[in-house]
């Protein structure tokens, strides 16, 4: 055989070994360990409800207090007396709502001035248990010290607005604040037996009347408060000296209404419905009929401290009646 021919040969069996040995390697390494599946990250918690919503009248800093929830059967002992439970669902449910129970939060509002820390209302403190009595909690959520607040104006006495002006051991919750109320309201209140007062939401009457006496200063309705800034407005009906208020800031406005409505759905769409919780259930009727035709003639801003928070809106006009628009 020629030499080129024996080279070749050579070659190409050497090329053999050297690719059955590679091969022999291949073949002998472990195969490699599967890549691990990437991690699946936790999806984030849903965000926490906030207790406090900043908004501005004028050039006042306001702030919507989250005191908490209350919750009623829909049975008609309450809502819609005289009528059944029916028609009560048939509006819940057009308004999206459930049909079986009637929810009302509670959102006592802060008003801040040159030189006052205004509160109107003051939540239910312990009377209602855990379902309310927040508003320390919200009020350190908007970095207002209770020490801090100079006027606590009070719409009227059921439990659910005076509860809170006490703690748990009987002393005033805002120790430095002039509290208003109307000279009608505080002498019925100041009138009653402890179990009148549980009977309207008040559980701790005789502690919460020796508190609140030196501080208060009781008006005559529709008086002027706070010259330019707060003016009590009279809204017959739910009790015997109820009140709201009109806060004004140059040429901005808004009112609090307290309890002149408690349903955002039911209060304002039927209006003419009885409600259980009004002292004087025609009265009630008339000025809440009164007080929506005047919302919706003049645009006013209004704070319902009953209605969805942050409790901000006006009322419109629509068809035969009237909706609450939210802000």
């Amino acid at each position: 055989m020629p030499r080129v021919g024996i080279r070749f040969v050579t070659c190409v069996t050497a090329t053999a070994l050297v690719l059955a040995a590679c091969s022999k390697k291949e073949e002998a390494a472990p195969a490699a360990a599967p890549a691990p599946a990437p991690a699946v990250e936790a999806p984030p918690p849903p965000p926490k409800a906030a207790n406090s919503s900043t908004f501005m009248i004028g050039e006042l800093s306001a702030v919507a207090l989250r005191d908490g929830r209350l919750e009623f059967p829909n049975d008609t002992k309450i809502f819609g007396v005289g009528h059944t439970p029916d028609d009560v669902g048939a509006l819940l449910s057009a308004a999206g709502q459930p049909t079986d129970k009637i929810h009302l939060d509670l959102d006592p509002l802060l008003v801040k001035g040159a030189d006052r820390v205004m509160l109107f209302d003051a939540g239910a403190g312990s009377n209602f248990g855990p379902s309310a009595g927040q508003l320390p909690q919200s009020l350190q959520e908007a970095g207002v010290d209770a020490q801090a607040v100079t006027d606590i104006f009070i719409s009227h006495v059921h439990g659910d607005h005076i509860g809170g002006l006490t703690n748990a051991e009987g002393a005033l919750t805002f120790p430095n604040a002039k509290i208003h109320i109307s000279k009608p309201e505080w002498k019925f209140f100041s009138g009653l037996k402890a179990e009148q007062a549980a009977g309207m939401g008040v559980q701790n009457f005789d502690a919460l009347v020796k508190a609140m006496k030196p501080k208060v200063d009781a008006f005559a309705p529709g008086a002027e408060l706070v010259p330019g800034v707060v003016k009590a407005v009279e809204i017959k009906g739910h009790t015997p000296g109820h009140s709201g208020y009109k806060i004004t800031s140059a040429s901005d406005s808004l009112l609090y209404i307290g309890d002149a409505m408690h349903s955002s759905i039911i209060s304002v769409q039927k209006p003419d419905w009885p409600m259980n919780f009004d002292s004087d259930q025609k009265t009630g009727a008339a000025s809440r009929a009164s007080l929506l035709a005047e919302l919706a003639s003049t645009g006013q801003r209004v704070y319902a401290v009953h209605f969805p928070f942050p409790g901000l809106g006006k009322i419109e006009k629509r068809g035969d009646g009237y909706v609450w628009v939210a802000e």
